[in-house]
């Protein structure tokens, strides 16, 4: 895989608790000079997008990061999202009401928020918290809500992407593997395992490891 291939299955991610419009700015900028997608916080989606040179891809995140907030308000966060521009929502899975049994609710919600936007939804199902069955479970949930792709991790808890999750993904839809990808070597490898697409704030250092 080349640089140019790689980089446009790539979404440069800034998402901490402190990032700034500056923060963003700078993501925006590689990704658009590496040929990169962007995953940004919603509350700089509208300006991202007005911006003269935009990449290629511009996502956010809704429930972000917990998936504790009620349907209503991620509901319209990703309406929101989407008015602001963005072309696809990275939306967190419910986790206690998974771990609970409460699958039927978690995918009705999951349901309904990828009815109310016509952009691709990416299902954060966060598997450092959870059992290889509740990944299973998650992964059905995402599928009965005709999520287009599912995704390992925020980022925020003590664990991110592996291998062994990435395969058990996808079994089920595409997967995005997020969280401890710093590396070029580490992106091809969860590509090789059946990642569609990497998320990772290394995202420079990523496709400046390809060959050209």
């Amino acid at each position: 895989m080349n640089r140019e291939e790689l980089a446009a299955r790539i979404d440069h991610t800034v998402l901490g608790p402190t990032t700034t419009w500056s923060d963003a700015t700078t993501v925006l900028d590689e990704a658009v000079e590496h040929g990169m997608n962007a995953c940004i916080p919603p509350c700089y989606v509208a300006a991202a997008t007005d911006r003269e040179a935009v990449p290629r891809t511009v996502a956010t995140v809704i429930g972000f990061p917990h998936g504790q907030s009620s349907t209503a308000a991620k509901r319209e966060e990703a309406v929101a999202a989407w008015n602001d521009g963005a072309d696809e929502i990275d939306l967190v899975i419910n986790v206690g009401r998974l771990m609970a049994g409460e699958d039927d609710a978690v995918a009705a919600e999951l349901a309904e928020v990828v009815a109310a936007v016509p952009v691709p939804v990416k299902v954060i199902i966060e598997t450092a918290l959870l059992t290889d069955a509740e990944k299973h479970r998650a992964c059905a949930a995402a599928v009965d809500a005709d999520a287009d792709m599912v995704k390992t991790s925020t980022g925020f808890a003590d664990d991110g992407a592996t291998i062994p999750d990435v395969e058990l993904m996808s079994e089920h839809l595409p997967v995005k593997a997020s969280g401890g990808v710093g590396s070029y070597d580490e992106a091809v490898a969860m590509l090789e395992a059946g990642a569609e697409r990497i998320g990772a704030s290394s995202g420079v250092a990523i496709v400046s490891g390809a060959p050209e």
